[in-house]
């Protein structure tokens, strides 16, 4: 069972990430979020609990390197497309300019 404080603050997480869909730019998937950190423009990387663990050491690498933050989103890569507003799943999200939202000053 989830505590309160936790379920919480995963509602927090998803009010934070629709504004960042409605006034900022991200990418979505594994290519586009390896090659945003690569090229140095991602800010924050947000992975799924799901996501398989070659992918996430890599993508930690990646972020250390280009000084990026990572973001382990507690729920699996359903849970993670809905609260992006998509109907597919989506293991990683990339955010390069967080528009209206705070999700970058809070991590």
């Amino acid at each position: 069972m989830v505590s309160k404080k936790a379920k919480r603050g995963q509602e927090n997480i998803n009010q934070r990430l629709q504004l960042v869909v409605k006034s900022g730019k991200y990418s979505l998937g594994q290519r586009s979020a390896l090659g945003s950190l690569r090229g140095g423009k991602a800010k924050l990387v947000i992975v799924s609990n799901n996501c398989p663990a070659i992918l996430r050491s890599t993508l930690e690498y990646y972020a250390m390197l280009a000084k990026s933050s990572v973001l382990h989103y507690n729920g699996n890569n359903i849970d993670l497309g809905t609260a992006c507003g998509k109907t597919f799943r989506a293991h990683v999200m990339t955010i390069t300019e967080a528009g209206d939202s705070d999700i970058l000053g809070k991590i």
